[in-house]
């Protein structure tokens, strides 16, 4: 895709944990798309949904402040399980917006989204990527893989984000300390090591400071492929690092399994994808904090995530 990528066009690319089968359902079946469409912390409502070539699918979308978005899609190309393409944004009174061409591709019981939004100058398409990152339409993809998810009975939040900068140095910045410490905390607090063994078997002591005072965590390393995807537990404890509770959220489960999977789009960029779920035993309350919690866990992430994107514009070239 690299090699034709146009300005007027935005791209996005993902890969789901799930057959084309079962994507292409999500996308299409208006009971299923009412699940997972939109930014986090909008629902749907379906009007009625057309799936053909020259058919429509007429939508309203309820932002969480209780702002109405109705839209209509109107149908160009339906290609089952492989291919759709389709004008976006347009109401009752106004054009639509861009045009989408979405091709499902599965691979080993996986299937690869690639998306092209072509808008109709390289000025519109620039000013329709800030909306949508502004929006945190991004997470509409993200929702899809937790719902995806969820059909299989696994309960897991999911985000991602395209860096632009070549995947060997993105890696650097998730495996070594010092750069750990410069982006990965939240936003008012600062992160220290105390022990940093960032290898498959090694394990991290450290501790976030803040404005509420100090916070202590673990962390275990279970699996590290460079430069491809890093596996670790965590879970916060004492200055002892025995076991302990979030002090501010004590129904939030003990311990975190997180997966951490580096893809190149192009030479100099990146897509970083964060899966996180509950490991080993929780409780219902616990494992319900954490789905309650999802809005919050994007909006850390979306703020660590910025501090990387700044921090990576500072590393020396090459």
């Amino acid at each position: 895709m690299a090699a034709s990528r146009k300005p007027n066009e935005l791209y996005i690319t993902r890969v789901f944990d799930a057959p084309v089968k079962t994507v292409w359902e999500a996308w299409t079946d208006p009971q299923q798309v009412g699940q997972w469409w939109g930014p986090r912390g909008f629902t749907l409502t379906t009007r009625s949904k057309d799936l053909r070539p020259g058919g429509q699918w007429l939508y309203t979308m309820h932002g969480p402040d209780g702002t109405d978005y109705p839209n209509i899609a109107t149908y160009h190309e339906v290609e089952k399980y492989a291919r759709l393409v389709y004008d976006h944004g347009a109401t009752e009174n106004t054009p639509p917006l861009f045009r989408v061409t979405v091709e499902f591709k599965e691979i080993r019981g996986k299937t690869t989204m690639d998306m092209t939004m072509a808008l109709a100058t390289p000025e519109a398409a620039e000013q329709t990527r800030k909306f949508i990152r502004k929006a945190g339409g991004n997470s509409t993809w993200d929702r899809l893989a937790e719902y995806l998810h969820g059909q299989s009975g696994h309960d897991k939040f999911v985000i991602n984000r395209t860096f632009e900068a070549p995947v060997d140095l993105v890696f650097e910045m998730w495996t070594h300390p010092e750069h750990l410490a410069q982006w990965l905390p939240p936003a008012g607090m600062t992160t220290r090591f105390f022990k940093a063994d960032i290898r498959t078997g090694g394990s991290a002591f450290y501790c976030m400071e803040g404005v509420n005072g100090v916070m202590y965590g673990k962390a275990k390393y279970l699996e590290i492929t460079r430069p491809e995807r890093m596996v670790y537990t965590q879970g916060f404890c004492d200055e002892n690092q025995k076991p302990a509770r979030h002090p501010m959220a004590p129904t939030w489960p003990e311990t975190m399994l997180t997966t951490v999977e580096f893809v190149p789009e192009d030479t100099d960029r990146t897509r970083v994808t964060v899966t996180w779920e509950v490991f080993g035993d929780a409780t219902e309350v616990e494992r319900d904090t954490f789905h309650q919690a999802k809005a919050g866990m994007t909006g850390g992430w979306t703020g660590s995530f910025d501090k990387l994107e700044d921090y990576l514009t500072k590393q020396p070239a090459g």
